[in-house]
């Protein structure tokens, strides 16, 4: 669960916790005046029955009566505006929780227009818009075929909502301002969209008459706008996280293995002396490995080119290991035009390199295999090496755990949760003496990723 759901979720039961005890207190305040209705009515009717009885206490029931049925009343009427309250709280509470997934995405056309359709569906507003600054993001309902999303906010009263930070109400066509003669809508609210306290955008409620500009209808618009504006204010953080994730690669980048680079040049050494020609091989497969790595500077990639780097690599173990190191792919088509992070998979074949040969002549054997299920990517890493201890494995991924190769690890499996949630990740399996196998999840697959969202 993603930590705008969590918020929202808190919200929900927070308005359950205020709710629940009033309906109590109302079921306990309504059967406390059953009971003295019924007490007044039964003196009320002993009077006129009983002679004994003063006809006083006879008239008092039936004033007490009086006083009860008013009273009855007039606690209804405050709670039906209770009730009214209530409704308003979990429309809005529901509206909120459906445009959690568009605004994680940030404020665009697409998005905005996808709130302004759920916000319709559940409001008595006859249309409803969403705007940035200077632009109209967002427009659903009632003269939807001329109020066009991606032009300039004409509505005078839109501009000084975002100058003053205030909602403003407009009661007729003249207000909202709008140049076609056949638009229907007559009146509107406009409510500020707010992130860390300053308007970033407006809310607005239109309806086709301004008899329905009450309280009510306020109320809504201005509660509303303050769940969207908690929405957006976690969405950033939310990218702020992703951004953190970006950072983490440039550290992974700068994470150069002393003892690859080292065997690596000791290799092409070797190889100066026995075979030149592959030397010089080698030396551009080395140049190629590491321009690669410290100039990569897009996040996202497909498979296919992170497997390319990943074959680059293999080739300079290869040089050292010779056939004690085999290294087989088994990938889908599909899964090779899938994005994913960049610097994923080389990390995890080095582990496998670096701590899994057996030194007793005995060749490794890794493979690395990618298949697409649904929504999911799975790309798995497994060796036959020497495996990890029972005891070891559950701390492999901790903080202070290891170091070097472990640090990476560490680093690809945070790398994979910053960008695409709690679902995906890094999943350790090995069995000592027989291998290990390293599962990268990713899901729901990544869509659009190279559009960035128009932040507002």
């Amino acid at each position: 669960m993603s930590e705008t759901q969590v918020e929202i979720e808190e919200r929900m039961n927070e308005f359950a916790g205020g709710i629940l005890p009033s309906v109590r207190r109302q079921n306990l305040i309504d059967m406390a005046l059953l009971g003295l209705t019924l007490l007044l009515g039964a003196l009320a009717v002993a009077s006129q029955v009983v002679g004994e009885i003063p006809v006083y206490l006879g008239e008092a029931a039936v004033l007490g009566l009086v006083a009860v049925g008013t009273s009855a009343v007039y606690m209804r009427m405050a709670a039906r505006t209770d009730h009214v309250s209530a409704l308003q709280s979990d429309r809005m509470l529901a509206i909120a929780n459906e445009s959690i997934t568009f605004l994680r995405e940030g404020l665009d056309e697409r998005t905005a227009g996808e709130v302004c359709r759920i916000v319709l569906r559940k409001t008595e507003a006859a249309a409803v818009a969403i705007t940035g600054t200077d632009a109209v993001l967002g427009f659903a309902g009632v003269g939807e075929d001329h109020h066009l999303v991606g032009g300039p906010i004409i509505t005078r009263a839109t501009q000084e909502a975002l100058d003053e930070d205030e909602p403003r109400i407009l009661h007729n066509k003249g207000d909202i301002g709008c140049p076609d003669p056949d638009c229907l809508l007559r009146a509107a609210i406009v409510v500020p969209l707010e992130m860390r306290g300053n308007p970033v955008g407006t809310l607005k409620f239109y309806y086709t008459s301004d008899r329905f500009l009450n309280e009510t209808q306020l109320a809504m618009a201005e509660g509303l706008a303050r769940l969207l504006s908690t929405q957006l204010e976690l969405s950033e953080l939310e990218r702020q996280t992703e951004l953190a994730t970006q950072m983490e690669l440039k550290a992974l980048q700068a994470q150069i293995n002393p003892h690859f680079l080292f065997n690596t040049i000791n290799t092409i050494a070797a190889f100066i002396r026995t075979d030149p020609s592959e030397a010089r091989r080698l030396l551009r497969e080395f140049g190629a490995f590491y321009r690669h790595t410290l100039e990569q500077a897009e996040d996202m990639v497909v498979l296919e080119r992170e497997l390319e780097f990943v074959d680059t690599y293999v080739a300079l173990e290869k040089a050292r290991f010779g056939e004690l190191l085999v290294v087989a792919e088994d990938v889908d088509d599909e899964a090779l035009e899938t994005l994913v992070p960049a610097f994923i998979i080389q990390p995890i074949v080095e582990n496998s390199v670096g701590h899994g040969m057996r030194g007793d002549g005995d060749p490794l054997h890794v493979t690395i295999s990618a298949h697409v299920a649904g929504d999911q990517l799975c790309i798995q890493v497994r060796d036959d090496g020497v495996g990890i201890s029972a005891d070891r494995l559950p701390h492999v991924l901790e903080p202070g755990a290891g170091s070097g190769l472990g640090i990476a690890m560490r680093n690809v499996s945070d790398r994979l949760r910053g960008y695409f949630g709690p679902e995906s990740g890094l999943k350790i399996e090995s069995t000592e003496g027989e291998g290990t196998c390293v599962t990268l999840t990713i899901r729901p697959l990544p869509q659009h990723l190279h559009e960035e969202p128009i932040a507002l």
